[in-house]
């Protein structure tokens, strides 16, 4: 990409990265309506790029641009990316601008799914990384593409956390494998319905043919019907059937071999073993051993922010999964625990429904709620007669649940909702949570 003219708009960690990549050989324009970090707009300066706080974009907006690139949290009929397509101004994002840069005889891994793709991703990484030193990790993950797409090589492996919000302004971008972990109607605030939210998903096989492989959970009915038509060489996973890596009499097989025995895997739960076969799948097709694969499983403990063991205190355990942006990841964190369970629900008001949780709150004896959600949480769980306290922040929420919390119990913060109403991500909402225990902690001593 030379001697374009680019907008980008929101900076964040994408959008800078982008601008990074762009600067030298385009003329640059970035723009956000909050106010950056000094350091990194001085950077930016000092690149050339023209850096503009702005509450309207729009009115920076022409027809002479070639490109605008539209940072993933922005929805797609922002007035201004509607205005960009207006102009017939081209709509991308950060991973395709990185993608253009890339040499296409590096070999990248893309994965996706509702839930269950951080850890999946994660794993993969680990164990590619084992046997081929030339590993990249990136995407939604928290590292942009953009970032480090120019030190790849030929014969490299890339291995991208993609999400729905990513693969919607997505045009030329190709993986060689791709992984879809499962499909539930998530995010719908975003995408305004299923369907759309579906096909969004599916552009993660994008130009597949039979020589790239798409990895599908079986027992995922969604991920099983879309995939339906894609020519890609599939392969599948399931804890239910046989079929090419499965659980069988508590062990992971792959291609009738028995790889790994579950007592031995280190991340429990029948959730992880799906991940694990995942990426099982995606490493065999790179050539990596059982060595290596069990060699990971042994010793990895997880992804931070999703299901992370904190710390115990007077015999009460404390998990972080702040990760838990949407009810189908919170009830997966509520099905991990058989003791009582002191829960700590709100955030963002998507207007999505809370009953989904009901089948999975049999051990919550205590909800904490707060953020824009907790008033419907409270409602919700007036009707399970289960013990709901309100409250502005986190960090209230949390210190109350340390005060109530007994014995043998269980402290999970698994929000069913996004951050962004008070926090910029969640992993600063999990790290709140972390400080706020930890600091219990020391209280305690």
């Amino acid at each position: 990409m030379k001697s374009k003219k680019i907008f980008i708009l929101g900076m964040a960690r994408s959008g800078y990265a982008a601008a990074k990549l762009l600067a030298k050989d385009n003329q640059v324009i970035i723009t956000d309506q909050k106010e950056q970090e000094a350091s990194l707009v001085e950077e930016l300066k000092n690149m050339g790029v023209e850096v503009v706080i702005t509450q309207d974009p729009c009115s920076l907006l022409n027809e002479t641009y070639d490109y605008m690139i539209k940072n993933p949290g922005i929805k797609y009929n922002h007035p201004a990316v509607e205005k960009a397509r207006e102009l017939n101004i081209k709509v991308i994002n950060e991973m395709e601008v990185a993608y253009f840069y890339l040499n296409k005889k590096a070999k990248v891994i893309g994965i996706t799914g509702s839930n269950g793709k951080t850890t999946t991703t994660t794993l993969i990484y680990n164990m590619l990384k084992k046997e081929h030193k030339n590993t990249f990790l990136g995407g939604n993950i928290g590292i942009p593409f953009s970032q480090f797409v120019l030190d790849v090589k030929e014969g490299d492996y890339v291995v991208l956390e993609i999400s729905d919000h990513q693969l919607c302004d997505m045009d030329e971008f190709k993986t060689n494998i791709s992984v879809l972990t499962n499909i539930y109607p998530v995010h719908l605030d975003f995408h305004d319905s299923f369907e759309r939210y579906k096909k969004t998903k599916k552009k993660i096989f994008a130009h597949h043919t039979s020589t790239e492989l798409a990895i599908i959970n079986q027992d995922n009915e969604e991920a099983m019907n879309l995939t339906r038509d894609i020519p890609s060489k599939k392969e599948f996973f399931s804890k239910e059937k046989k079929t090419d890596a499965y659980l069988k009499d508590n062990a992971i097989y792959y291609r009738d071999e028995k790889v790994i025995e579950c007592k031995e895997i280190l991340l429990q739960g029948e959730h992880n073993y799906e991940n694990i076969m995942a990426a099982i799948l995606a490493v065999k097709e790179c050539g990596v051993s059982n060595r290596t694969i069990k060699s990971v499983l042994k010793t990895f403990k997880g992804v931070e922010h999703r299901l992370e063991y904190v710390t115990t205190i007077n015999k009460v355990e404390y998990y972080n999964d702040s990760k838990a942006t949407n009810t189908e990841s919170t009830k997966i964190a509520l099905k991990s625990f058989e003791k009582d369970t002191y829960l700590l629900l709100g955030g963002l008001d998507r207007g999505h429904s809370f009953e989904d949780l009901t089948p999975c709150m049999n051990h919550v004896v205590y909800v904490a709620c707060y953020g824009e959600t907790k008033n419907r949480i409270k409602e919700y769980c007036s009707k399970l007669n289960i013990v709901c306290e309100v409250f502005e922040t986190l960090k209230e929420a949390t210190q109350s649940c340390m005060e109530k919390a007994r014995e043998n119990s269980v402290v999970l913060l698994s929000p069913a909702c996004a951050s962004w109403d008070q926090y910029a991500c969640f992993e600063d909402r999990g790290d709140e949570f972390k400080r706020v225990v930890l600091e219990g902690k020391h209280h305690e001593l």
